[in-house]
């Protein structure tokens, strides 16, 4: 591992963690980070020996946003985020963490250590499945700094919790503890601090027991799901259904369920 590396992915019993590594700066977004977490992301996904990736902050925060600090003493750029000069017919946004999150097929676990916000909270509801520590909070505080949230947001947020409460949302720009965002839905779960990572393990965990191959068709369907008629996500879940009857794991999956035991899923 390189000392100044970002961004951290460590792989185990099937499970990816990928971890903010700026804790100085409460994991705030720099240049550097913005690469790296598309490459770890993108790195996790490829690897078959990943079934489950996790998403936390080194430190307190889980992402505060934009590093805000960085860019007034213009120590790095975050490229057209930051450039007025820049070529926007030139613009791509196909590298950036939140289009690639959006992308891959492996499910994404968010270990909701501390504050998100900004930029640090359009990635966190990006994830599939997000649980928080009981000190975590969300500041959807765009509106307070006289912007939008440009990595998603405002896609995102209406689907997970409905327009209008998304609104409110978005529109007040108000703080939520980490009981408030379970009320509304933003998040699936919230633990003790101390018991986050144990829990986001658990999770992770019972995910990568699964026929991955599988896993990873059920998350494409409901993501095209959003943007399909009923009968076209039908027929398009027909057609990813018939390679899955051809793999390994199928037979694997119904040999168990005969023979009463827990399956051994080799991703084949």
């Amino acid at each position: 591992m390189a000392q100044e590396d970002e961004v951290l992915l460590e792989i185990s019993d099937h499970i990816g963690t990928i971890t903010l590594n700026a804790p100085g700066r409460m994991n705030t977004i720099s240049g550097k980070m913005l690469d790296q977490l598309s490459q770890k992301f993108l790195e996790a996904d490829k690897n078959p020996d990943v079934r489950c990736i996790i998403l936390t902050g080194a430190g307190r925060a889980f992402c505060a946003g934009l590093d805000l600090g960085s860019q007034a003493g213009k120590t790095e750029s975050l490229g057209v985020l930051d450039d007025t000069g820049a070529n926007m017919v030139e613009f791509n946004i196909r590298d950036t963490p939140p289009i690639v999150l959006h992308g891959i097929d492996t499910p994404v676990v968010c270990a909701l250590n501390g504050g998100a916000a900004g930029y640090g909270l359009d990635i966190a509801l990006g994830c599939d499945i997000r649980i928080a520590a009981d000190t975590a909070k969300m500041a959807p505080g765009f509106a307070k700094r006289g912007i939008l949230p440009e990595s998603g947001g405002t896609w995102l947020l209406p689907r997970i919790v409905g327009y209008a409460r998304a609104a409110e949302i978005a529109f007040t720009g108000r703080t939520l503890n980490a009981n408030e965002c379970l009320e509304l839905g933003l998040v699936n779960d919230v633990v003790p601090a101390d018991q986050l990572i144990d829990r986001a393990r658990e999770m992770a965990g019972e995910i990568a027991s699964n026929a991955p191959l599988a896993v990873r068709a059920i998350k494409r369907m409901m993501r095209a799901a959003e943007t399909e008629t009923f009968e076209q996500n039908v027929h398009h879940v027909f057609l990813q259904l018939l390679p899955l009857f051809r793999t390994q794991d199928f037979k694997e999956g119904v040999a168990a369920f005969i023979e009463k035991r827990q399956p051994n899923f080799k991703g084949r």
